[in-house]
């Protein structure tokens, strides 16, 4: 099957993988767009799943402050090189995470650092399982899925706090 130029830039813009991922995408797919995602996005998790036992060291530390001033979060995410760490899919990933800190005010990275004894009800304030703020239909893991993919490295949120006035 003839998969056209348009179709394998079109999906490269959506998704940001490269150009011969999405070329293959859209060849598994018999051309099917929505369907060429959906095997991105399964690429991108396996992606992560090969890279999770990688270092990470370099990285940043992002700030975000709400209109108003009242609240605001700073949160560490690392990466394995200091190139990614500059790249814009990296910086906007740090932003984002930063911004849904202080707006979902999550307690925990993951599940797993919830306490055995915590109340049931903390282990959905884990930052991981949170839905993304800008996109309901992912997860936050999802979202630093999607990023892995894109630039090839394993990415780890280390920590974060919130602060918000008065408390």
């Amino acid at each position: 099957m003839e998969i056209s130029l348009e179709a394998v830039k079109l999906l490269r813009d959506q998704t940001g993988a490269g150009i011969m991922d999405c070329k293959r995408a859209l060849e598994d797919a018999g051309g099917d767009h929505e369907k060429a995602i959906v095997l991105l996005l399964e690429k991108g998790v396996a992606l992560a799943a090969k890279k999770s036992d990688r270092e990470t060291e370099q990285g940043l530390i992002q700030s975000y402050i709400h209109q108003g001033g009242k609240v605001a979060a700073l949160v560490e995410v690392n990466c394995e090189t200091d190139f990614v760490a500059r790249t814009d899919e990296f910086q906007q990933l740090v932003y984002d995470l930063a911004m849904q800190v202080a707006s979902m005010d999550p307690r925990y990275v993951s599940k797993d650092d919830v306490p055995q004894d915590a109340d049931p009800l903390m282990i959905g304030v884990a930052l991981m399982d949170q839905a993304f703020i800008k996109d309901s239909s992912k997860t936050v893991q999802d979202l630093i899925n999607e990023t892995v993919g894109k630039v090839g490295e394993n990415i780890r949120v280390r920590r974060f706090t919130r602060y918000s006035l008065g408390s």
